[in-house]
């Protein structure tokens, strides 16, 4: 009987909750209705405008990143053209690969499914082992090492996968979400939800590059094949 008062009680409850909830979503819709209902036709007509400028002058600036190579994950051949392509777009992922570091190969898998999504930046791979004074420069010494470039200068890096969750199994998401962290790219999720963050084995921090050059031609790998 007791057990049965008590359903009754929170059957009740939850009633009362979702009438109060419905009640203030029909409240915000009548006043957002009420808004429109007051606005003359010259108001109407100016909103109208302005949403259709916006989505031109978005449609503009999507053209605009196209014709300047976004949209896609390209192999440039040389350091001369890796400048070029820095100095023409805000955002630029550079990938810093070696032919035969495996790893290389699964970040390029990730990194040619965001290219696609996100073209609001430039993704790009440069071979390290061909680009020696850019490398040194960069202090690039792990590879795969993906440089993050903001408005021509370099802004963060992520240094093998010890960020993506320490694993080669690593999802696109969770690099996604690495760039979002360095505001590389307009990213949508929260930064403050890893998509790791359920495993067991993640990067606690943000690997930072010691200020170090680099000696010959020799880089470290984080392929355990190499």
């Amino acid at each position: 009987m007791a057990a049965d008062t008590s359903v009754e009680i929170l059957q009740k409850v939850l009633e009362n909750e979702i009438l109060q909830t419905t009640k203030v979503v029909e409240e915000h819709l009548d006043a957002e209705m009420q808004k429109l209902d007051q606005m003359d036709e010259d108001e109407l007509e100016r909103l109208k405008q302005r949403r259709l400028e916006a989505l031109k002058k978005a449609k503009q600036q999507k053209q605009e990143w196209l014709s300047k190579g976004h949209g896609e994950y390209r192999e440039i051949p040389s350091e001369r053209d890796f400048f070029q392509e820095v100095k023409e777009s805000k955002n630029v992922v550079c990938h810093f690969y070696r032919d035969t570091t495996f790893r290389c190969q699964i970040m390029d898998k990730h990194l040619t499914v965001l290219a696609k999504k996100h073209v609001e930046t430039k993704f790009l791979k440069l071979n390290a082992e061909k680009s020696p004074f850019l490398c040194e420069r960069l202090r690039i010494k792990v590879i795969p090492t993906l440089a993050l470039i903001k408005d021509g200068k370099s802004q963060d890096y992520i240094v093998g996968f010890t960020d993506l969750g320490n694993t080669d199994d690593f999802t696109t998401e969770t690099l996604e979400w690495r760039l979002g962290c360095a505001d590389i790219i307009n990213y949508s999720g929260n930064l403050m939800e890893p998509p790791f963050q359920n495993q067991k084995k993640f990067g606690t921090s943000f690997t930072k590059l010691e200020k170090k050059t680099i000696r010959g031609k020799k880089y470290d790998s984080d392929s355990d094949d190499d």
